[in-house]
């Protein structure tokens, strides 16, 4: 599995690791009781903070998609294409990502996802 990270991103380094996670278990790059890599090793490997990847890993484990156990490290659990909350998140995150490249504030894409409620 191949992490990329973009310190010129306006994109926080934790979240751009989670996009990786989760486009690679979108792809099928990786399943559910795949481990992925420590944080420690994946931290050494992109040159970032180890507390970076683990706000990553902890985004992805409060959408469901992953567990971070001791000793056995993340564990993918969840498949973001089997719909429910992971699913949406996806879809959200990708939204918020085409909006920064779009160069639209946080107030316009609110404004556009109350216009799509209504």
């Amino acid at each position: 599995m191949l992490f990329r990270v973009d310190p010129a991103s306006p994109q926080p380094l934790g979240d751009q690791i989670a996009a990786s996670v989760r486009r690679a278990i979108a792809e099928g790059e990786v399943a559910p009781g795949d481990r992925l890599p420590s944080a420690r090793s994946l931290a050494d490997s992109l040159g970032v903070n180890v507390h970076t990847v683990l706000r990553g890993y902890q985004r992805l484990r409060d959408e469901g998609l992953i567990e971070l156990r001791r000793g056995r490290g993340a564990v993918v659990v969840g498949d973001p294409g089997a719909g429910g909350l992971a699913a949406l998140m996806l879809r959200v995150r990708e939204l918020v990502a085409d909006a920064r490249e779009l160069g639209l504030t946080e107030e316009e894409v609110v404004r556009l996802v109350r216009r799509g409620l209504g």
